[in-house]
């Protein structure tokens, strides 16, 4: 069977500017084409399309997943190939992917067999430069602050409280704890710093809140780098710093437009983490989908219970967006392992572990419905191994609560193989029009918002937090921060923060280690459990199996 890569390399793939033309009536002038297949869509271009109605938002979401992941961006990927199979005029709008999981463990991120995003090798790797850009832009802010120091320090920075990073896109951990400035004097005052991962930085997300270039300028400005001597806040701003980084992202901003295998139109655009940060492609892409297209096919990061929340909370509420209807990724293997079985052993048939482990189905399905106020279709990506008693299973404990639920083949098969996936999120979409929800009122206390989260959707007896947390959470209330949405980052792998509990644990108790004001994204992170912003490299990094040959084909790139 062929990978993913040789079935993208032997796609044929169309010019981006006649086909995004002929698709969304999108004039030329208005793209920037990044050679043959891919480009940039203009910002000018977007705003004249501000009169026309919405189409409908349908989120793709999935289950608490396994390392490997469910194939969430594959079944984004396909249902917008199937919607546009059965007539509608779909565009799928995702996230750009990380070099770091690129070379780590998962891979890539532009979908799988059938269903991916092209050219696959490019948006991988480089693509336009964003990320990039993303990351010289936060680095700038870093090399300003030090050097603002070093000058004298006029703003009296207290050099005990700077909480910016500086940033690679790249998987390593020898670089979350070092000490900057060494060498003497004419290199700086000696400090310790961070690093983290480009897709945690602030910068990543702002750039995929903001509405417009101003807006992204603004948020910038409004970036707490830490605090003075006197406890008064620092900001780019006040570093004279904002206009360059916004400088630096005067293209990044742009969403990028590219294509399916099977020629569908695709916005791909930002990449923030899904711990640290909401984990949504861009609101500008976003928006712009919504006036272009009958439907508009999104994702977010990992279950439900992290990327969907995030997604409603965070990305929803302040971009007034109002998705119609979920679509909930599973696979067989998926439920095996929160019914216990070793990753090894997903080949074998073990009907006891799917019936244990549809609990994490079940309660993912009750807090999209009734928490989250979304109608939604179960979506049981399909692997070779799956047998018919356990595909029944899943179909039976989906029946029991009235959801849809599907076997989608849309790996193998392309858009046919997630026809009947299209055609149940329109009925949904046609029915009555969906009320979602937001888990908790932006009037509640920081610390009430987090232990709301972790009540209703984690299924938490309580959350835990020191003297220390309770206290910045006050401080932030008081300097005017209260209203903020809360972003919990902990393990994607666990309703819990202890990646170990599987299936659906409730009765734990949610432990804040930290938390973080991002003040330009406009949130206020709670960092729990052991959770990094620097992930490490596994044992056998994915980046042994890449190579290119001397005509210049990439190999071994998933």
């Amino acid at each position: 069977m062929p990978s993913d890569i040789e079935i993208a390399q032997a796609a044929r793939l169309q010019p981006i500017i006649p086909l995004i033309e002929t698709c969304l009536g999108i004039p030329a002038e208005a793209m920037e084409p990044y050679g043959h297949y891919k480009a940039k869509l203009s910002l000018s271009y977007i705003d004249t399309l501000k009169d026309r109605p919405d189409g409908k938002l349908v989120l793709v979401t999935a289950i608490t997943p396994t390392p490997p992941g469910e194939g969430k961006t594959t079944t984004t990927v396909g249902l917008g190939d199937a919607l546009n199979l059965i007539g509608k005029r779909a565009i799928t709008c995702v996230r750009e992917p990380s070099l770091g999981p690129c070379f780590g463990m998962k891979g890539g991120a532009t979908g799988g067999g059938q269903s991916q995003v092209l050219p696959m090798e490019d948006i991988n790797l480089h693509f336009t430069g964003d990320f990039h850009a993303i990351g010289l832009a936060n680095n700038l802010l870093a090399a300003m602050i030090d050097n603002h120091i070093h000058h004298g320090n006029a703003l009296q920075i207290d050099l005990h409280r700077i909480s910016w990073r500086r940033v690679v896109d790249m998987n390593d951990r020898a670089l979350r704890d070092i000490v900057v400035a060494l060498g003497g004097k004419a290199n700086g005052l000696p400090r310790e710093d961070h690093f983290s991962i480009v897709v945690a930085s602030e910068v990543m997300a702002i750039l995929c809140l903001a509405t417009s270039l101003a807006d992204l300028k603004a948020r910038l400005g409004r970036i707490i780098i830490g605090y003075s001597l006197s406890g008064a806040p620092i900001t780019p701003r006040d570093l004279k710093c904002d206009g360059a980084m916004a400088a630096l992202l005067k293209d990044a901003i742009k969403p990028n437009l590219v294509q399916t295998i099977a020629g569908s139109p695709v916005l791909i655009h930002g990449g923030p983490f899904a711990n640290i940060a909401h984990g949504c492609n861009s609101v500008i892409a976003t928006k712009a989908a919504l006036k272009l297209g009958d439907y508009v096919v999104t994702e977010a990061g990992f279950g439900a219970d992290l990327g969907a929340e995030k997604f409603i909370d965070i990305k929803c509420r302040q971009a007034g967006l109002n998705p119609a209807a979920a679509v909930i990724v599973a696979t067989v293997r998926a439920i095996k392992f929160h019914g216990g079985v070793a990753m090894a052993d997903m080949g074998r048939e073990n009907l006891d572990a799917v019936k244990s482990g549809l609990s994490n189905l079940r309660r993912h399905i009750e807090n999209i419905r009734e928490v989250y106020g979304l109608p939604c279709v179960v979506s049981i990506n399909h692997f070779t191994a799956d047998t018919e008693a356990e595909l029944d299973l899943i179909h039976a404990a989906c029946a029991e609560l009235g959801v849809p639920c599907v076997v989608s083949q849309h790996w193998a098969l392309g858009p046919a193989g997630a026809e009947a996936l299209a055609r149940i999120v329109v009925e949904l979409c046609e029915a009555a029009p969906a009320s979602p929800s937001f888990v908790y009122d932006d009037a509640l206390p920081l610390l009430d918002k987090i232990e709301t989260v972790a009540r209703r959707i984690y299924r938490a007896s309580g959350v835990s937090a020191d003297a220390k947390v309770r206290k910045q959470l006050k401080e932030w209330t008081e300097a005017g921060y209260g209203r903020l949405p809360v972003c919990i980052a902990k393990t994607q792998y666990s309703f819990s923060t202890d990646a170990a509990l599987k299936g659906a644990p409730e009765g734990h108790v949610l432990p804040i280690r930290e938390v973080r004001l991002s003040a330009g994204a406009g949130f206020v992170i709670a960092i729990c459990g052991d959770i990094m912003t620097m992930p490490g490299l596994p044992l056998h990094p994915a980046a042994e199996h890449i190579d290119i040959d001397d005509d210049g084909n990439i190999t071994g790139l998933s």
